[in-house]
């Protein structure tokens, strides 16, 4: 854990480093992936086959890559009343939230003779990356899943790797979120299979979802063919404090965050130093009860860092330099300084709003930019699934009357035939 003050070290030094050292989407892997691609788009179905007995250990014909009905209601069935209605309120929750946020066709005719509008409709199919292997998210489900269904997307296809034995957990929430088609298969080859389509797996519009480095390099190579949610890098926190912060509560909150993996993120922006020295005395024991320990140690060993700041508006500065995934505000006046918030996937306003709320209950998705790159990127929501078609219809008075502009376009980018189409539409309407 890298202790950092602004006074003696050169931040964009160290940001820079940070940021050249996450993620990167190595030439080999995607070398090796390019035969794994064109593998898909040749062979289809026996392409999947081969590769889930090659990564997975497990044989499946194409038949077998579709999950029944009878194990969709073996997954609900196993749920008991309590783990049911966690997941459907958090379900609701997550609806409502992304609900808001659907926008209307609209036209306007305040051009004297020209209509311009916007059409808005939903993605027909989406695909959503499920990932397995060491653990399994039926979070990811949701927050994927829902915000396609808010904006009407119909079509939902869910891949997730096979396993020893598919979880129970996120077939049933599939369920519970209304996503009617299934499929044993993970891994790169699984969204090539959605980008391209296999004689079973239908070709989607837009893939969602983590996954790993194989997965985040093989939905980077078919952006353009279909599009993606994003590509996310290894999973990050920022928490700006101040001196009412409980330096207990914020070393928690990094350990949250640490557990995910060892490439995880956490950094605390401080203006307090006797907060900073609480943190380095009180982290360390903490660890020590926690399950996933070791990962745990090896994320804020290496990725961990304590910056030392002179005001509260200097830490809210250096967190909009990070614009991380998610940051939280732990200080007096949160919502008064969250204006000034520019760069950050999610905020999280005051002591009582840690991280996992937004994780898995709160509504808004969980999937944010990562690496930076909520300077410019949003977080996946509603309007990640809807397309907005441009509509424009002129009146004969409105073409003669622009009919010069468009022959001055035109002729400067030699461009003729377009203002001819103008022009000959002109001639005919005088006559």
């Amino acid at each position: 854990m890298r202790v950092f003050d602004l006074k003696k070290n050169n931040f964009k030094e160290f940001l820079k480093t940070r940021r050249f050292g996450q993620f990167e989407l190595s030439d080999k892997i995607q070398q090796d992936l390019k035969s794994i691609r064109l593998d898909v788009i040749s062979n289809g179905d026996k392409a999947l086959s081969d590769y889930t007995e090659k990564f997975d250990k497990i044989k499946l014909k194409p038949e077998d890559f579709l999950i029944k009905e009878k194990e969709k209601l073996k997954a609900v069935d196993s749920l008991t009343k309590s783990e049911r209605k966690s997941i459907e309120n958090t379900i609701g929750r997550v609806y409502d939230y992304h609900s808001r946020q659907k926008i209307q066709t609209w036209f306007s005719d305040n051009n004297n003779g020209l209509i311009t509008g916007q059409l808005i409709s939903s993605l027909q199919r989406v695909g959503i990356y499920v990932p397995g292997g060491k653990a399994s998210y039926p979070s990811s489900v949701i927050m994927n899943a829902v915000p396609a269904s808010a904006a009407g997307v119909k079509d939902i296809v869910m891949v997730t790797p096979p396993g020893g034995k598919l979880n129970d957990y996120v077939i049933a929430t599939a369920v519970l979120c209304g996503i009617q088609k299934m499929f044993k298969v993970g891994g790169p080859h699984a969204i090539f299979a959605l980008a391209y389509g296999t004689e079973t797996i239908p070709r989607v519009d837009k893939i969602a979802g983590p996954g790993n480095i194989y997965v985040a390099t093989a939905k980077k190579m078919v952006y353009g063919d279909v599009d993606i949610d994003m590509i996310a890098g290894p999973s990050e926190i920022a928490i700006i404090c101040d001196e009412s912060a409980d330096p207990e509560l914020v070393s928690i909150d990094m350990m949250s965050q640490a557990e995910h993996d060892e490439m995880a993120i956490s950094t605390v922006i401080s203006n307090d130093k006797l907060f900073i020295d609480d943190i380095r005395q009180i982290l360390p024991k903490l660890i020590k009860s926690e399950k996933r320990r070791n990962i745990i140690e090896k994320s804020i060993n290496s990725n961990a860092s304590l910056i030392l700041t002179g005001s509260v508006n200097e830490s809210i500065d250096i967190a909009n330099e990070l614009a991380p995934e998610h940051l939280e505000l732990y200080i007096k006046d949160p919502f008064e300084k969250m204006f000034l918030i520019k760069n950050a996937g999610a905020i999280f306003l005051g002591s009582n709003t840690p991280e996992a709320l937004g994780d898995y209950v709160a509504g808004p998705s969980h999937v944010l930019p990562t690496g930076g790159t909520a300077r410019f990127f949003s977080p996946l929501d509603t309007l990640s699934f809807l397309k907005r078609t441009s509509v424009i219809s002129s009146s004969p008075d409105f073409l003669l009357k622009i009919s010069g502009d468009v022959k001055f376009f035109s002729n400067i980018e030699g461009l003729n035939a377009h203002g001819e189409s103008v022009s000959f539409r002109v001639k005919k309407l005088k006559k």
